[in-house]
């Protein structure tokens, strides 16, 4: 009985109690305040975007994490090229396939707009345009579906495993699903969905996930030029 009564005592009641979830209430949102500042809007949004998928592991862009690396594609005119073809210049980076049903023209539409809102001011970024499925998109399809969007978008495939390699180097999460029966070329291929923006020395500026505006990626675009 007495144990009950001291018990009964120590729990806090009535406005007591309301003073502690409140308190806990405050905490949190002083928490999430200080990690918005320490961290900055682009990353802090990368958070709570689920379109933000840079690999299986993980999920955003941590500061400092190597983004980003040597790679050997063929582009859309059946030419060679590496990284280092790029060297000095700013890429905007959207892994995809011609094949993707929305995702991929949206995205690359609200890449076409954004450069072409910069007009001169974009000369420096070369758009790339990189499929995570090259069984499909050769170079010859590639060349056709480009040309639905900006004049300069370059098309990248390669083999399989130098697809992969380049994949993997930017983070990049993509898993083909399973036919409709064996051997059917009617597959889709889940992937991030997510446009990224490299700077001059190769290192990540800032990303934008699906549901970006045009207006809006060329207003955080044009900071860095």
């Amino acid at each position: 009985m007495v144990n009950e009564e001291k018990t009964n005592k120590d729990s806090p009641k009535g406005p007591s109690r309301i003073f502690v979830v409140f308190g806990a209430l405050a905490l949190c949102f002083t928490l999430i305040g200080g990690i918005y500042f320490a961290v900055g809007p682009d990353r802090f949004s990368s958070f709570f975007d689920p379109s933000f998928k840079i690999s299986k592991q993980t999920s955003t862009a941590s500061k400092g994490a190597q983004i980003g690396g040597p790679f050997e594609l063929v582009d859309h005119a059946g030419a060679v090229i590496t990284n280092a073809d790029y060297a000095d210049k700013f890429t905007l980076i959207y892994f995809g396939y011609t094949y993707c049903p929305d995702v991929c023209p949206t995205s690359l539409t609200t890449m076409t707009d954004a450069l072409k809102s910069l007009g001169s001011k974009a000369k420096d970024i070369v758009p790339l345009f990189i499929t995570v499925d090259p069984k499909r998109d050769t170079v010859e399809q590639l060349r056709m579906y480009i040309s639905h969007f900006h004049p300069r978008l370059v098309g990248l495939t390669g083999t399989e495993e130098q697809v992969a390699k380049a994949a993997k180097a930017f983070r990049v999460y993509f898993a083909k699903q399973k036919e409709s029966a064996p051997g059917a070329n009617d597959y889709l291929v889940d992937h991030s969905s997510i446009v990224l923006f490299i700077g001059q020395k190769g290192q990540i500026l800032t990303h934008f996930g699906h549901a970006v505006s045009a207006e809006a990626m060329a207003e955080r675009l044009q900071k860095f030029l």
